[in-house]
């Protein structure tokens, strides 16, 4: 699967047990090696991903057209700059292409999926790092699937109850048995659930939402996020450009207004 890490697959044996969260009980995989039986699949934790993100050419920001909100308003930047908690999207933002179209491969329990390739976006481990630096609670939010962006955060160095993603469901012969309906991201307007039930939970003072697409921008409302960054350095969706409270075609312009 493209878009998120550099893994091996191998199959294993699996059983679902529920997790404990701050936030929501939902459904981890508990994992047991066993070639023997039925097949799912687990990722190795993967080794850096910085040679596959330096390959990877963002779009320039004279590409991308005219928009007011390329240079962004002091509040803006002051905003930025005081956010407490920051959630990011992963397909397309945190991880470069769309994950979904791949993810028929994984679902189709007992078929083997060799190995799969993914891209992080250029800069986004050293903004992460700079975040963290300045104590901001770090999230991904995604209407991906967990098992496939577990990696990515491992990565980051996001901690596992910071992802709000869909899980897919297994039984104990490894048969595909669906998804869980507690996750908020599996329903519509669920990435807007997730950033409030973030905000509730946690009592972030200040949020911001990263991020390409309609649904992160519907995170930014009342009890949600109060900023909406539109990054466009994979696509750019000129609707939701237009309407971001700031544009970036890289995670370096992001970076520089920290510094």
């Amino acid at each position: 699967m493209e878009g998120l890490s550099i893994s091996r697959i191998i199959p294993i044996q699996v059983s679902c047990k529920r997790h404990c969260s701050a936030f929501l009980p939902t459904f981890s995989l508990h994992l047991r090696k066993n070639l023997s039986r039925g097949q799912v699949w687990m990722m190795k934790r993967p080794k850096s991903l910085d040679p596959i993100a330096a390959s990877v050419q963002p779009l320039e920001a004279s590409s991308i057209g005219h928009f007011d909100n390329k240079q962004p308003s002091k509040e803006v930047l002051e905003l930025w700059r005081s956010a407490d908690a920051v959630c990011f999207d992963v397909d397309s933002t945190v991880c470069i292409d769309e994950g979904i179209d791949e993810l028929a491969e994984f679902c189709g329990a007992g078929k083997a999926v060799a190995e799969w390739t993914a891209r992080i976006s250029p800069g986004i481990e050293e903004l992460v790092k700079k975040l963290k630096a300045r104590n901001i609670n770090v999230y991904l939010i995604s209407g991906g699937f967990r098992q496939m962006i577990n990696p990515v955060a491992s990565i980051l160095g996001i901690p596992q109850e910071n992802i709000f993603a869909n899980q897919l469901l297994f039984g104990s012969s490894g048969e595909f048995l669906g998804f869980d309906a507690n996750e908020p991201t599996s329903r519509s307007g669920g990435k807007a659930a997730a950033v409030q039930q973030i905000r509730k939970v946690k009592g972030h003072k200040a949020l911001v939402m990263i991020g390409d697409g309609a649904t992160d921008l519907e995170a930014r409302k009342p009890g949600g996020a109060d900023l909406f960054i539109c990054y466009a350095g994979v696509q750019l969706r000129v609707a939701v450009a237009a309407k971001a409270n700031w544009l970036v075609s890289s995670f370096r312009d992001l970076i520089n207004a920290l510094e």
